[in-house]
């Protein structure tokens, strides 16, 4: 059983030799007034804008003032080395830990990224 379909309604395109030949231009024309009538809503972007990764907890946390007035203080590249340095000590007293313990590579990296989480909470990645 086949079923009749009717495209009365449908206007077909331009073709590339109508637009060569010059046959069709009142189709553009009106093709050109019917996009350009649309309402624009504007109302929010396609895309949200690129977000930075960073602390959740910036500003919070018990240490995060003392964080910030040192960071003030000190400079913002030097308190960056000393941090980087602080949490390198920190995750080798980590990996001793976890090598009296004898726990294996993926417990000691789950410590690690406990350590980390803790210390965004607390304030110290302010």
């Amino acid at each position: 059983m086949a079923a009749a379909v009717s495209f009365s309604r449908v206007r077909a395109l331009p073709t590339w030799s109508s637009s060569v030949s010059g046959d069709d231009h009142h189709s553009y024309s009106v093709l050109a007034m019917s996009v350009s009538a649309r309402p624009w809503s504007g109302a929010r972007p396609l895309r949200s804008p690129a977000r930075m990764m960073g602390n959740v907890n910036e500003g919070k946390g018990l240490f995060a003032p003392l964080v910030v007035v040192t960071r003030n203080i000190v400079g913002r590249k030097r308190f960056n080395q000393l941090r980087g340095k602080a949490i390198a000590l920190h995750s080798q007293v980590i990996n001793e830990f976890c090598k009296a313990i004898g726990a294996d590579s993926k417990q000691r990296q789950g410590l690690i990224r406990l350590a980390k989480k803790n210390g965004e909470k607390l304030g110290f990645l302010a």
